[in-house]
């Protein structure tokens, strides 16, 4: 068995030798999970919107142009590389004054998948929800005061905006768009 494992190890390159490829750790994964999560709850609240709709409505119409639209326009991944990168030999000296040079490498270019279709995707989502009369709305957040200020609840039907509307996002996904006194 341990020859097994010398074996296994003796054709995989150390860092020493210049491997530079890198492992992502469950560390790291779950750092930029959060970090993912932190980014959202700040980011402004990005709906489709046409004032007077109810929230579950526009909601259920979303999910229908949704599903329409990977209908037209399937997820169609397609496996890229990029290109190798060479890194040149260095050349080595010891104190008695001896060198060697170590022969150059190729770094094999890192692999990623691209859906051709996502772009097009998401312009026949917005296709079909300007079609029914819904508009992309971006809506800043409420600063913490107007937020602690406000009766808590989700917002059922969508109101008209103004400059000083802002949204209120609730622990469970749902969120609420206030008129901020101005």
């Amino acid at each position: 068995m341990a020859d097994a494992l010398w074996a296994v190890n003796s054709i995989v390159l150390s860092r020493a030798a210049g491997q530079t490829g890198r492992m992502i750790s469950l560390r790291c994964l779950v750092v930029l999970g959060v970090g993912l999560l932190v980014w959202t709850a700040c980011a402004p609240l990005s709906i489709y919107h046409r004032e007077g709709v109810p929230v579950s409505r526009m909601q259920s119409d979303l999910l229908a142009c949704e599903i329409s639209a990977l209908a037209d326009a399937p997820v169609a991944n397609q496996i890229r590389r990029d290109p190798p990168r060479y890194i040149p030999g260095r050349r080595y000296c010891r104190a008695d004054g001896s060198c060697y040079r170590r022969g150059g490498y190729y770094v094999p270019g890192e692999i990623y998948t691209v859906d051709v279709n996502r772009t097009l995707r998401a312009r026949a989502e917005q296709q079909c929800m300007a079609n029914q009369g819904y508009v992309p709305a971006t809506i800043p957040n409420c600063p913490n005061g107007v937020s602690r200020a406000a009766p808590p609840g989700a917002t059922q039907v969508l109101p008209r905006l103004s400059a000083q509307s802002c949204a209120i996002r609730n622990d469970d996904g749902s969120w609420q768009i206030v008129t901020q006194a101005g």
